[in-house]
């Protein structure tokens, strides 16, 4: 298993100051953000550590030389819109860019891409399921083409006014998952598992880790912290960040040895990103270099 963060804390920096930034915390790689270029409303999205939409093979050149100095890798790219966005012309952009991100892994040599399924936020899951199956399908065969494989995170994206009242992504449990794997049955189509997603929904992860073992291509290393005075005050079907807090892993409610434990059980040997989204640290770059260091520091004890 090899330990690496994701780019999207570093948005100001360039891939080569972000690659010693790995260097310098011990990580071994990176998950880099490919958003169109450009700026985005939400946190954490239009982060371009690689712009995919004017690579060439001098660009690749480039690239993989500085991840030869530095011995870091790429773990995956990503980039996460909402495919199924309501609005066909929205997410046809966002479809064609998910498309470059793929063909951009392949040039590059980089087996994952990470991104999430997307959901109309104002229907149901069986509502959203024909379009589902008529956008991905040809996705997932492109990837198969490209020789790349998808990995989809299970954020539910369901945390600010705009996503409520059902979120931003299908993919956000067990029972979705194995629809969608039954559905679309391709080698090439998998998780970005991300455990501090299912502590919030009350999801036993383990088991998830148990069931899904051939599907995880990527995993993230994020904590969440259950406020349960608050989860008393405005029940489950509140806002979850009412009642939930995204942590550095060891700060939240993951038992991080009792996960690692089960990945490495199954087998899972990929990579295992920080995703850094805890407000206490992102007030300056110091503090943001600080929790990738802690991160590492805490995760070492068991990658």
């Amino acid at each position: 298993m090899k330990l690496g963060f994701v780019t999207a804390i570093l948005p100001d920096l360039g891939l080569d100051k972000v690659l010693q930034v790995a260097v310098e915390n011990g990580y071994d790689c990176i998950e880099v953000m490919c958003w169109p270029p450009g700026k985005a409303e939400r946190r954490y999205a239009g982060v371009t550590h690689i712009d995919v939409t004017s690579l060439n093979k001098t660009n690749v050149a480039s690239i993989q030389d500085k991840l030869a100095e530095t011995g870091i890798s790429i773990s995956g790219l990503g980039y996460y819109p909402n495919a199924l966005a309501a609005d066909k012309a929205e997410a046809k952009v966002y479809i064609d860019h998910i498309k470059k991100v793929i063909k951009a892994a392949a040039l590059l040599g980089i087996p994952v891409m990470n991104t999430f399924i997307g959901r109309d936020w104002t229907k149901s899951v069986d509502a959203n399921w024909p379009r589902f199956l008529q956008v991905w399908k040809p996705i997932i065969k492109l990837a198969e083409d490209q020789g790349v494989k998808v990995a989809i995170e299970n954020c539910p994206m369901y945390f600010s006014q705009d996503e409520w009242p059902s979120g931003k992504n299908l993919a956000h449990s067990p029972e979705i998952w194995r629809r969608m794997f039954n559905d679309i049955p391709s080698k090439n189509f998998g998780l970005n598992f991300d455990p501090s997603h299912l502590v919030w929904q009350r999801i036993d992860y383990c088991r998830a880790v148990r069931e899904f073992k051939n599907k995880i291509f990527h995993a993230h290393a994020k904590d969440a912290r259950i406020d349960t005075h608050n989860l008393d005050e405005v029940g489950i079907l509140a806002t979850p960040l009412k009642y939930h807090t995204p942590k550095l892993p060891g700060l939240g409610d993951v038992n991080w040895g009792k996960y690692i434990s089960e990945l490495t059980e199954v087998g899972y040997k990929g990579p295992l990103c920080v995703e850094v989204e805890d407000r206490a640290y992102e007030g300056s770059f110091k503090n943001r270099t600080a929790a990738l260091k802690q991160s590492a520091r805490y995760l070492r004890q068991f990658v």
